[in-house]
Formats: structure tokens, sequence, C-alpha cells
């Protein structure tokens, strides 16, 4: 399945399967949020894109969004819990959609009501993997061809985090497209907050909710 169909059938699912995660209203008092200074602008990393403007957290303790970090939420977006589906269809599908590359999907965050696309949030299988390790893996748990992938070491908000992006060509339509992820340890998991360009869907329209998203981590109060 390739990348683009991957993220509209994983859409579509969550719509009608998986339970809300909710938004808090204002963020917490206190967040240290990191906003470095673009570093690179233009191709690969596009550091010159701002944060989008924030409406609410996702994430923490007792949230339908079961990890162990909070973030802002876009303004438009709302996150939901990923749940694998039970029965039938999680033999066709729900593994597909679900897993990719040692890792296992756990938030969504849809951003279609304002003109964006997904950011997503899944953990590593295997929480001893470094950050890097754990990216590498996602990347290449696809049947697309993936090239160009670079990392570089980041601030995220309270966290160090490994940051990649690379290319992915679908076998199907042969177009190219390029994804961006970061990952983060926190309290004996490995998270990995990823989003991608689409049919439909340019940098634009992901990379402000993105790094929204990764420049305010935090650890849940």
């Amino acid at each position: 399945m390739d990348t683009r169909t991957r993220a509209a059938a994983l859409g579509a699912l969550t719509l009608c399967l998986l339970a809300g995660c909710g938004e808090e209203s204002g963020a917490p008092a206190g967040r240290t949020t990191g906003q470095p200074a673009p570093q690179a602008t233009g191709e690969p990393w596009y550091d010159e894109v701002a944060p989008a403007p924030s409406s609410g957290t996702a994430g923490g303790t007792g949230s339908p969004c079961p990890i162990p970090v909070s973030f802002p939420l876009a303004d438009g977006w709302t996150a939901e819990a990923v749940e694998v589906p039970e029965g039938e269809l999680a033999e066709l599908i729900g593994e597909a959609l679900t897993r990719q590359g040692g890792t296992t999907a756990r938030c969504e965050v849809d951003g279609r009501r304002a003109g964006g696309g997904f950011l997503r949030i899944w953990t590593a299988d295997s929480p001893a993997l470094a950050p890097r390790a754990v990216l590498e893996g996602f990347a290449a748990g696809t049947d697309d061809t993936v090239s160009g992938q670079q990392f570089r070491d980041v601030r995220a908000g309270a966290f160090d985090a490994t940051e990649t992006t690379w290319l992915t060509t679908s076998e199907l339509t042969g177009e190219t497209s390029r994804a961006w992820a970061l990952a983060v340890q926190s309290t004996g998991q490995t998270l990995v907050f990823t989003v991608n360009e689409g049919l439909v869907t340019e940098r634009g329209d992901v990379l402000p909710a993105y790094r929204l998203a990764v420049r305010g981590l935090a650890t849940p109060k």
C-alpha cells in the first residue's frame, strides 16, 4: 500500500471507528515551548514555515490520546485516538493502517476542516531503540521507494529530539512526495510525530500544525 493510499485510508477509517481525543482549551501554564530560529530555509526542512495558531492541547494521562507528552493543537485541528479494529476488518486492513516500520499508530490529528491534512503520532514497538533507529525503521516500513533521507538533532519543546525528512516515490503512480517525522523519548517510550505531502496536501497544509505540535511538546501536568 503506497503512502498516500495509507494516509487516506487511515483518515477515513478513524472517522468512523475511532474515539475522539477531545480538546482542552488553553495551553498549560509554565509550558516550555521550543521556538528555535529558522536554521535551514527551503528544501528539505522549510524552517521558515511558521507554527500555526494554537487552540487547545492533546495528550497525557487520562486522555483518549494516551501518550506521555502533551502538545498544542492547531486551530481547527481535532485529535482522535487510533484503535486497531477487531474481527474481519482488522484482518483485512487494521494492521496495514495502524502499523509501520516497527511502530504503532496511537493518535491522529485531523486538519481537513481547516484546509490541512493529518498529523499522526506513533509509538515504537521496541522502546529501547534510539530515536534515530526508530525513524529509520519507520521510513523504511513502506512498499514505496524511499530516498534522500536526512537527519538532525533538535529541541522539541521540553525534549531533546531527532528529526528526519525523506522522499517517497509511489510504486502505483510514480509520484514523489516529502515526509517529515520527529522522535522523542518520554517515560520509557519513543514517540514519533509524522506529516507528509499527499495527492491534495502540500507542505503548507501540514507543516504549520506539525511545527506547532513538536515545538510545544511538554510533560503533562
